[in-house]
This record gives structure tokens, C-alpha cells and sequence, in this order.
């Protein structure tokens, strides 16, 4: 279908994404208050790690677990979604936020704390996941990349929210507060899901899933209200003949796995958010606390720095909203990921040279740590701008209506999984082979960078019904020439083509099947 050429966005859309990157606030906040959490020497006395053997087995539990709700989290968010909607597919994982995270904030020992951290997890990737599929089929196309990314923009958000309000509260005495200096943060996550539960109810229900439930007239309400008449009539259209098509169609996991089309798909979600993990951003988020103190740097300029390192982060996802829909997708991605690891690799060279052996730690040369500290700062900035947001863009994009919430959660659910190993092993990793564990991103990352490169499909800025032609499979082709746009309602537009497209079949007075 001929899409409007310059599709228009009401202001209205704005203030609903915004709304729903409340839920990527969460998610951003309780990924990365860990790395203020493990900087507090109370955490460790409290739950007991001092001088234990097992400590770092232990502390990797703690991020690894995370990854591993997330990864169940992420695959049950079609259950929500495709079943009750995508509202209650945001609704739920926002409660359970809620919940997880007043109970990490209560918890009396390490297993109590690892266990929720677990449910925190799911909670998290659930709802990015969900707040990713509303996003990715409420918006126009032209804007589609651009309000997708206020996903990392709303995660790095999160963090910076996370690393402050950490660093405010290690300067409690910890005579006077105990536990309080890591249970605070910690309570203050549940404010970001809470508000979002608070306002879901003026949160406007994906159309796709309304026509999808037959549910015609609540999907023209939304329509309406989202764009001009015009583009709701022509978005009604194309949506409705594409589900009427796709209503037949396979729509189970097994299915994403033995259809050749939909094989093509669930590749690429798996391999762009496992490509994105290999630049090793969220092993840095939840131990840069363990890499600065490996530099030489106290409590104190550890969460300094992992606090200025999340807000140049922000700064990268605000840059990126600006410069997403004017790149081919395999461009952005595959560059972002060969910046980011381009730092990594001069952080490992200053690593080994100026902070491995005693010597140098004894007597450290100033410049050069400070140097390791701002390249990190340099590769933030890059992968925030680069590729943070953009992997849900493209999730959102490549999959149809009919498997779109279970093709994020797929994808999502990959990135969890390789960070469960990364994040496990990093303690031990930084503490037995230091500077030589980043060539376990540098080396299969930068493979994967010129794979994405030359063989991923563009989606930038086309409809989401017209993307099933990428993959080989039909989609519905609507000729606008019949139904001047100027002249129809959206409910003038539905009649008019039920019409001359199915005349053998009997409309109701409403004008619906």
C-alpha cells in the first residue's frame, strides 16, 4: 500500500510515549542501581561477603540471575500481550516491578536478595518488551525509529537516576543508617513502574491488536485520535486487509522455527541483540564499580564515575533520536558496534600497560587511568547514539502483527541469555585475567558487526505491513487511487473497500464484517 508520503504525528503521541518510557525508566533503573549497590562496603557487610571464598560466585549471581528472569520475562510478554492486550501486557510487568523491588530493598541475606533480583529481571525485559511493541505499532513510519528510541533514551534515564541517587545516599554515616545507604536506592525503584500504573489508564490500546480482536471501532477511535482523518483512514486500511490476510497464518513459536520467512526473522532478532551485548555494555553498567577500583579509584570516585558515565550515556541516546531514521539500519548497527569495540580495544591496551602489576597501581601514572576512565566515556557516548535504542527499533520492525510481541520477546530474551554468561563469570574474569577478558567481545564482535553489515535487511521508515515483502512473504496491496483521501472517514474508508474488494460478502449496518 502507497503510504502517505509525509506522514504527521499528533503532539498527543509524543505524551503517550513518553508515558510508556516510564516502564524503560524502570527497567533502566533496576539494571543499573547494582553497580551503586555493590560500591557500598555496608552491602558487603551486611549480607556477610566479607572474606567469604565464594564472594565473587556470589556477586556475578546477582547480575547473571537478572539476565535469566529477563530471558523468561521476555518470552511471556505475548502471553500478556497478545491475549489481553498490549496495555495489559505493560500493566503486569509494572506490578511485578513494584513488588520486586520493594523486596530487594527488604531483603535480610544474599540468597533473599538473588532470588528477587531474578524477578526484577523478568519484570524489566518484560516490560521493554511491551513498551517496545506499543511503540512499534502505534507511531508512523517516518517517526517510527526515532520515538521506538526513546526506549535507551528512557533506559539511560533510569540509569542516571540510579547512579545519583546512589551516590547521595553513600554519603549517609554508616553508623547512623546501617543497611540504608543500599536499601534506599533500591526502595526508590518502584516509583517509575508505579506512575506508569497509575496513568496506564489514558494509555490508548495498540490499533493492530484491536483490529486484530475485531474490535473495528475502538480501532478507528485511536486512529483518529493519534493522526489526522486522512492517514487514520489509510492506516485503517492497510491494517485491516494485512491481519484479514495474516489471520490464517501460523502464529506459534514452532512456527517462527519451520517457516522459512519467519526462520529469517527470529535469526536476526536473536543475532542484532546478541551482536549488541558483544561490546559488553551491561558488564560495565553492573560491575564498573569492580573495573574503577581496579584502576586504583576509591568508593567514592567509583560511583563519581559510573554517575558521569550513565549521563553521557543519556546524552548518546538523545543524540541517537535525531540520527536513527536517517541511516539504514545495518549501517547504524554494524557502526555502532564497531565503534564501541574500537574503545574497548584502547581500554585494554591502557589497561595492560598502566594497571596490571603492583607496580604500576603502586605508583600509577595519573594520566593514563584517567585516560582508561574517559575512553569509557567516549564508548557510552557510541553505543547509546548507536546502538542501545536501535535494537528495538529493528526488533519491532522485522516481525508482523501476528508474532510481533513474540519476536521481541525472542529477541530480548537473546540478549539476556549471553549477558546470564558474561555477567557470571566478569568478577572472576576481571579479577584472574584482567585486561585480556575484553578480547571476549572485541574478537566475535567485530565478526559479527560486518555480518550485520552486509547481510541484514533495511527497514528504515517502511510501513510494518510493507516489510513482509523483505522476507518473502505476501502482504495486502490496497490501491488508494479508488478512495480519495481527502474525502473518506476512516469509517467511509472501511465501507468503500469492503465493498469493492469483497462484494459477495454482506456488511452489518456499522459497516464492520
Amino acid at each position: 500500500m502507497a503510504e502517505p508520503t509525509k506522514r504527521r504525528f499528533k503532539a498527543i503521541s509524543m505524551i503517550f510515549t513518553a508515558l510508556t518510557g516510564l516502564g524503560s525508566v524502570s527497567y533502566g533503573y533496576s539494571a543499573f542501581v547494582l553497580s551503586s549497590t555493590l560500591a557500598e562496603p555496608s552491602f558487603y557487610h551486611y549480607m556477610k561477603l566479607e572474606g567469604r571464598p565464594d564472594a565473587n560466585d556470589l556477586i556475578g549471581l546477582t547480575g547473571s540471575l537478572f539476565q535469566a528472569g529477563g530471558c523468561l520475562g521476555s518470552l511471556l510478554v505475548s502471553f500478556f500481550a497478545d491475549r489481553w492486550g498490549r496495555r495489559v501486557g505493560i500493566a503486569f510487568p509494572a506490578a511485578l516491578s513494584v513488588f520486586s523491588a520493594a523486596l530487594l530493598a527488604g531483603s535480610v541475606n544474599i540468597g533473599m536478595f538473588i532470588v528477587f533480583r531474578f524477578f526484577a529481571g523478568a519484570a524489566s525485559c518484560m516490560i521493554v518488551s511491551a513498551v517496545t511493541l506499543w511503540i512499534s505499532e502505534v507511531v508512523p513510519p517516518n517517526v517510527r525509529g526515532s520515538f521506538v528510541n526513546v526506549n535507551g533514551a528512557s533506559i539511560l534515564l533510569g540509569g542516571v537516576m540510579a547512579a545519583w541517587v546512589g551516590y547521595g545516599f553513600s554519603h549517609l554515616r554508616p553508623g547512623d543508617v546501617d543497611s540504608k545507604q543500599w536499601r534506599a536506592p533500591l526502595a526508590l525503584g518502584t516509583l517509575p513502574a508505579l506512575i506508569l500504573l497509575c496513568c496506564l489508564y489514558w494509555l490508548p490500546e495498540s490499533p493492530r491488536w484491536l483490529i486484530s480482536q475485531g474490535r473495528h471501532d475502538e480501532a478507528k477511535r485511536v486512529l483518529s485520535r493519534l493522526e489526522s482523518p486522512e492517514e487514520a483512514a489509510s492506516e485503517f486500511l492497510q491494517i485491516h486487509a494485512q491481519i484479514q490476510h495474516d489471520a490464517n497464518l501460523e502464529s506459534s513459536y514452532i512456527s517462527m522455527v519451520t517457516k522459512p520467512s519467519y526462520r529469517k526473522r527470529t535469526i536476526l532478532a536473536v543475532l542484532t541483540t546478541f551482536s549488541t551485548q558483544l561490546t559488553g555494555p551491561l558488564v560495565i553498567v553492573n560491575y564498573g564499580a569492580l573495573i574503577y577500583a581496579q584502576l586504583g579509584f576509591d568508593t567514592n570516585k567509583q560511583i563519581i564515575y559510573q554517575g558521569g558515565w550513565i549521563m553521557v550515556g543519556l546524552a548518546g541516546g538523545l543524540i541517537s533520536l535525531f540520527i536513527v531514521d536517517l541511516v539504514s539500519r545495518p549501517a547504524l548497527i554494524a557502526g555502532g558496534i564497531l565503534g564501541s569495540l574500537a574503545m574497548l580495544a584502547i581500554e585494554a591496551a591502557l589497561v595492560a600497560t598502566y594497571a596490571t602489576t603492583p607496580e604500576s597501581l603502586a605508583n600509577p601514572n595519573q594520566s593514563a587511568l584517567q585516560a582508561a576512565v574517559a575512553i569509557f566515556y567516549v564508548y557510552i557516548l557510541i553505543f547509546e547514539a548507536t546502538l542501545e535504542g536501535v535494537q528495538f527499533v529493528y526488533l519491532g520492525e522485522i516481525f508482523p502483527t501476528h508474532l510481533r510481541a513474540k519476536g521481541i520477546g525472542i529477541g530480548i530474551s537473546a540478549l539476556c541469555l549471553i549477558n546470564i554468561m558474561y555477567l557470571q563469570v566478569a568478577p572472576m574474569a576481571f579479577a584472574h585475567v584482567g585486561w585480556k577478558f575484553y578480547l571476549a567481545f572485541i574478537v566475535p564482535g567485530t565478526f559479527m558487526a560486518f555480518v550485520i553489515l552486509f547481510f541484514w535487511p533495511n527497514t528504515r521508515q517502511m510501513p510494518l505491513e510493507d516489510i513482509a515483502a523483505l522476507f518473502g512473504d505476501e502482504f495486502e496491496h490496497v490501491d488508494e487511487a479508488r478512495y480519495p483521501q481527502e474525502v473518506l472517514s476512516v469509517h467511509d474508508a472501511e465501507v468503500k473497500y469492503a465493498e469493492k474488494e469483497r462484494p459477495a460478502e454482506k456488511l452489518t449496518p456499522s459497516g464492520q464484517d
